[in-house]
């Protein structure tokens, strides 16, 4: 995907970049993602690293408030994450990486600056795949302690340090984006491989992920523009909206003759714009200085191959897998937001075949929102209350052979996604089954074709009108209270006309 860093954009790329133009301007895109790390305590303290619905400044300790004295102390659960992390992004894990102070002084970073890794980081290069196709090349991810919170009201503000001290990666794309639909398929795609790959919770609703877009714009051939930086958004179609809503104001700018100015944006999602927050800081205004307090994390390729051991499958896995039930890319997407379903389908396909399998993956993308924006605010759906693959087979099994109509069928599912029992006794339970008796149904078929509302099908389907047929169906199945086989049913009334 990438069409060349600042000063590339030559000839040899015009026809490729054509798709990308937005009024004769090429936008490029980088994106920097904060994740929150699913460690038990904090990056640099034992204090619990979880808090979602906790009070305010209830989860401190005194490292955290930075009183004189405290020093911190590494948590090694963290560098098992972020060795993870750098697996799932294709990356290389550094043998040895350093902490670095990262200055500035505001209310929510007690200590006046917050330990990162600004010359020596974990995770070095790697890149992401795009499911809509293309390669953002990762430059590197580094760990670092999240600040806190900051609440603003009409004359004063309220501090919330529960978030400080929070391990994080932040991971650095280059600038290898030049749309905003590419830029919500990376955050999506990046938000599946750190949930699928165990390192966060993926809660989109309360920061376990934010994503800081920088864009610019200029005309093919010419020198890159002026970025500005879009921070913290938490959801995929505020990253695609924003990015849209500063390509467009950016070129407007140009048009005009004004110039762009280097900053900090926000997102304000009620008014669908981006609004100046501050100028932007460069490296050096941070004045980095190595941390003296931590020693550097130096690791062997035994302690890599170790810390990355039992990798659970990525999206891309599951993707290979599913595409051989030949269901179509929508389908797939829907599966793979939730780790436990995919999982749940793999076995299946697995345990089954091909069209066992693509039944119940259809069954469950039937139950599940296709474009929900949630996706990522909430934990998975546990494992457990989920259905067992032999409940699953079993089900199909009743669909294909007949036992039960296709509306009985999705029933039957959705009572088993609330109880996960056997299919066989729900559909008894609820007098779901299909009656393939052919005595049976003929009774009822004979009636159908002698009922006076009928006749004018009847004569319809004599003189050659099949599309009748599914009307006189429809009054057997109606009849028999849906249970008739519908399949049956059509048989019979062929071979009495």
């Amino acid at each position: 995907m990438s069409l060349g860093s600042a000063g590339e954009h030559g000839s040899e790329i015009t026809g490729e970049i054509e798709n990308y133009l937005v009024d004769e301007y090429l936008p490029t895109i980088g994106i920097e993602c904060h994740v929150q790390l699913a460690t038990k305590t904090k990056l640099f303290s034992s204090v619990d690293n979880d808090a979602r619905d906790a009070e305010p400044n209830s989860k401190v300790s005194v490292i955290d408030y930075a009183l004189p004295g405290m020093l911190p102390y590494l948590n090694r659960e963290a560098i098992r994450m972020a060795a993870r992390a750098g697996k799932a992004l294709n990356a290389e894990i550094a043998h040895e990486s350093r902490f670095d102070r990262k200055h500035y002084f505001y209310p929510d970073l007690p200590k006046g600056y917050q330990i990162s890794q600004m010359y020596q980081p974990i995770i070095i290069g790697g890149h992401v795949d795009l499911p809509i196709g293309g390669r953002v090349r990762i430059h590197h991810a580094h760990l670092e302690e999240d600040a806190g919170k900051l609440t603003h009201y009409g004359d004063h503000s309220l501090v919330d340090l529960n978030r400080a001290g929070t391990p994080l990666i932040e991971i650095v794309a280059e600038p290898d984006i030049h749309s905003a639909a590419e830029a919500r398929s990376y955050a999506e795609e990046l938000h599946l491989l750190m949930t699928y790959a165990g390192v966060t919770i993926g809660d989109l609703y309360h920061g376990n992920m934010r994503f800081d877009v920088n864009i610019s714009v200029a005309k093919p051939g010419e020198k890159l523009g002026v970025r500005t930086e879009i921070k913290n958004l938490n959801s995929f179609r505020s990253v695609e909206r924003a990015t849209d809503y500063e390509i467009k104001r950016q070129i407007e700018l140009i048009e005009n003759g004004e110039k762009i100015v280097q900053e900090t944006r926000g997102w304000l999602d009620d008014a669908q714009q981006t609004v100046s927050q501050r100028s932007k800081e460069n490296a050096q205004d941070y004045r980095y200085m190595p941390d003296a307090d931590i020693p550097p994390v130096v690791l062997t390729d035994a302690d890599i191959a170790e810390l990355q051991r039992d990798m659970p499958l990525l999206p891309s896995d599951y993707r290979s897998q599913f595409e051989t039930m030949q269901v179509d890319g929508s389908v797939i997407r829907v599966l793979l937001k939730d780790q436990n379903i995919a999982a749940l389908i793999s076995e299946t396909l697995a345990q089954s075949d091909v069209k066992t399998a693509r039944k119940i993956a259809n069954l469950f993308v039937s139950s599940l929102a296709g474009e929900d924006e949630n996706a990522g605010e909430a934990d998975d759906t546990p494992a457990s209350a989920l259905p067992s693959v032999e409940h699953l087979i079993t089900l199909a099994n009743m669909i294909d052979g007949n036992e039960l109509s296709s509306t009985a069928g999705k029933e039957v599912f959705n009572e088993m996604l609330a109880h996960n029992d056997d299919p066989k006794s729900i559909a008894e339970t609820k007098n779901l089954l299909q009656v393939s008796d052919e005595g049976a149904i003929a009774v009822i078929v004979d009636e159908v074709l002698n009922d006076p509302v009928c006749a004018k099908a009847v004569a319809d389907l004599r003189n050659g009108e099949e599309k009748v047929i599914g009307f006189l169906v429809g009054q057997i199945m109606k009849r028999s209270q849906g249970k008739a086989n519908p399949g049956l049913a059509q048989k019979l009334i062929r071979e009495r006309l």
